[in-house]
């Protein structure tokens, strides 16, 4: 399907070649594979978008994983289709890129909608990824009692908490033990449970 408000400025086989085409070109929109040879599709985005900020990068590819989604849209991807798109769907979403509007496919679209809830869900409540056990090993911590103390007091041994204390530190994404008392203290923890 031809459509006469387009003109193709450029191809490229592989993403050194479009981030070069973009600078030359400055083009108002790029359609941009995820897999090719060079420099990977992410990696060509973001490229893309130094040396052309101005153009919008529509991603057109077969890739519909979260590995592939989320780094092309943080690199700076408008948009993200897949390639099984019917030809005047791609016509309009170009168009749409031009004046600065998102199209993504329907599947894409429920997984970043679904990644947005999942990190609000999570940002509102720091500890929602503990279990309960794990909830009571850091009050226990906050509260300043050992590794020991906190197995006596629990009825557990002391290696179960060594590994209670671990899943906590991964999972609060903290070094070590002290940093998350003092956490659970600022996020209010402590008083919520009391």
């Amino acid at each position: 399907m031809i459509d006469h408000d387009f003109r193709v400025v450029g191809q490229a086989e592989k993403g050194e070649t479009a981030v070069s085409l973009a600078k030359e070109f400055v083009p108002d929109v790029v359609l941009m594979d995820l897999v090719m040879p060079g420099i990977n599709g992410v990696e060509a985005i973001r490229e893309v978008k130094k040396v052309s900020p101005r153009s919008q990068v529509i991603v057109l590819t077969s890739y519909h994983e979260d590995k592939y989604i989320f780094p092309a849209l943080r690199a700076g991807a408008i948009s993200y289709v897949l390639k099984d798109i019917e030809p005047e769907q791609l016509i309009k979403t170009v168009k749409r890129a031009v004046n600065g509007e998102t199209v993504m496919d329907s599947q894409i679209a429920t997984r970043v909608v679904q990644e947005i809830r999942d990190t609000k869900q999570s940002s509102s409540n720091p500890f929602s990824e503990l279990s309960e056990r794990e909830l009571e090993v850091l009050k226990l911590i906050a509260n300043g009692l050992t590794n020991a103390e906190i197995a006596e007091q629990l009825f557990i041994s002391e290696k179960t908490v060594k590994g209670h204390v671990s899943n906590i530190l991964s999972k609060l994404h903290m070094l070590d033990r002290t940093k998350a008392a003092v956490f659970a203290w600022k996020q209010g923890f402590m008083q919520s449970e009391e």
